[in-house]
Order: structure tokens, then sequence, then C-alpha cells
């Protein structure tokens, strides 16, 4: 058996009000400021960035001490992107998927498998992930929802 045990799958899903290329050019452009709007308080490196490969590292505080992450991200526009991990607590391997909805809404699934690894406990029980990266997610959609509007309002000529 792999290290840390067996991988489990874990599926969130959102919708955000903004249509899909816009959803895709914000959720992909990774910053060292995601930490603070996720509330998860990480920082974050951007080793490298290109149109179609994203490199960044985390390092967050924890109970058992610090917790480093290096993701890779590929980039396979316009609808998709793919995400693998290892850190000092877990391996990740994750898709993003994009679709488009009418009224300019896009729904996002977010499907990853995740190892513990290193110092990583066993996997958290599944509603504990998905609540936990949905509440991550949901704050992601009110900033990225209310920069939308700002956008579409500057667009059109209004304050």
């Amino acid at each position: 058996m792999p290290e840390g045990g067996p991988s489990r799958r874990y599926q969130v899903r959102l919708t955000f009000r903004a249509p899909l290329p816009y959803v895709f050019r914000w959720c992909t452009n990774y910053t060292t400021d995601d930490g603070q709007y996720s509330g998860e308080g990480y920082r974050r490196r951007i080793l490298s960035r290109s149109d179609r490969k994203v490199v960044f590292e985390d390092l967050f505080d924890a109970k058992q001490g610090w917790i480093w992450i290096h993701r890779t991200v590929r980039l396979l526009p316009p609808d998709r992107w793919h995400a693998d991990s290892v850190g000092s607590d877990r391996i990740l391997s994750v898709d993003y998927q994009l679709s488009s909805l009418p009224g300019d809404r896009t729904r996002l699934t977010i499907d990853a498998r995740r190892r513990p690894y290193g110092i990583g406990t066993a996997n958290p029980p599944k509603t504990e992930w998905q609540r936990n990266v949905a509440g991550s997610w949901k704050r992601f959609r009110r900033l990225l929802e209310r920069e939308y509007r700002r956008s579409k309002a500057n667009h059109t000529g209004r304050c």
C-alpha cells in the first residue's frame, strides 16, 4: 500500500453568476493573495506562469506544524484545468470543469483525489472535506461575482 493509505475521491459543485470565459480567466489567474481571499490564510509564492501552466507553492500554519504544498496547474482552455499537488501532508489531484448555464451563469465541478502523505493524517470524512472546499470557493465566488458586476458596469459606462 502507498505511504499514507488509499486515496479518496471528492466532488464539489458551485454556480457563478458570470459567463464561462470570465470565470475561467478569473479562476486560473492565481495570485499571491489567494490565501487571503479563500479565508484559509496560506501564503502563496508563484514559481512560474505561462499560457498553459502555473506552478506555485503554498505555506500555512496548522496544528501539526507548517504545511507546505507544491502545485502544478495545467490550463486547458476554454473550460478546464487540472492541478497536481504534493506536500508535507498530502498528495492531491484535482480536475476543474466549467459548464455554461442559461443567464450568463457557469457551473464549476471540482473532482479531487486526495491521499495522506508525510505528516498527513487519515483522509477527512467526505462531507467535511467537501464542506471546507465549498466554503473556500463560496468566498472566491463572492469576490468573482463582485468583480464581474464592476467590470460589466464599467464596460457599459455606468458607475
